[in-house]
């Protein structure tokens, strides 16, 4: 199986407006959202692409959410949506958007090639408020929470530079049977199974955060 990055993106932190319905105390807030699109190569660290920086790095970034993947297909179904007809890729502030790839396809603990870069996947991306933020959506966060849209994380097993127009290829594939797409099905309470609770806390290859997620479903289901 094979995909290919179609946009490359990495951002700095900066100061944004907030929008008037959220109601925080601060009017503004501080992120790094807004991913400019990068015309050359880009080195992938282990904890880390260069230029990249988080706005919360309590909840994002770190090793286990080094590159963020988004599928470049789920743009058109984005753009019908009104107030979003200019979204394209980078919308959901991902670094590499995907052509061919997306959470129906992509599992936890899949690696991939990327020339001489190894990434694995480590566990969906969580949809936070920050993307209804930054299109001033406020119904967006639950709009990606209900259609599991979200886009995935990897962690890094082999530093190296990446860039648009590479080739992504599967090299490994230990649990075929949890999907992204099925993950987010889980995480959302639209599937309840008490065993895959149990099964996906023990998965070596999925994140901490997101085991013990499933752990104490496990042990309220």
């Amino acid at each position: 199986m094979q995909g290919r990055i179609v946009s490359l993106r990495v951002g700095r932190i900066r100061e944004l407006a907030r929008p008037d319905w959220d109601h925080a105390p601060e009017r503004t807030w501080r992120t790094a959202y807004d991913k400019p699109e990068q015309p050359g190569a880009v080195r992938v660290g282990f904890l880390g692409m260069e230029g990249d920086e988080h706005g919360s790095p309590d909840v994002h970034g770190g090793p286990e959410q080094v590159v963020l993947a988004y599928a470049a297909a789920h743009y058109a179904d984005w753009r019908q949506v009104p107030g979003l007809e200019s979204m394209g890729p980078g919308g959901f502030a991902e670094n590499v958007t995907l052509e061919g790839l997306d959470e129906s396809l992509v599992c936890v603990g899949d690696e991939y090639a990327i020339g001489e870069v190894r990434l694995q996947v480590s566990q969906p991306r969580g949809p936070c408020s920050s993307i209804s933020r930054f299109w001033n959506q406020p119904e967006l966060l639950k709009q990606v929470a209900a259609n599991g849209r979200t886009g995935w994380y990897h962690r890094v097993r082999s530093e190296g530079a990446i860039e648009r127009g590479m080739t992504v290829s599967l090299v490994s594939r230990p649990h075929a049977q949890w999907t992204i797409a099925r993950l987010n099905d889980l995480a959302s309470g639209r599937v309840v199974d008490a065993a895959e609770f149990r099964a996906l806390a023990a998965c070596p290859e999925l994140s901490p955060e997101w085991r013990e997620k499933f752990a104490r479903k496990g042990g309220a289901a």
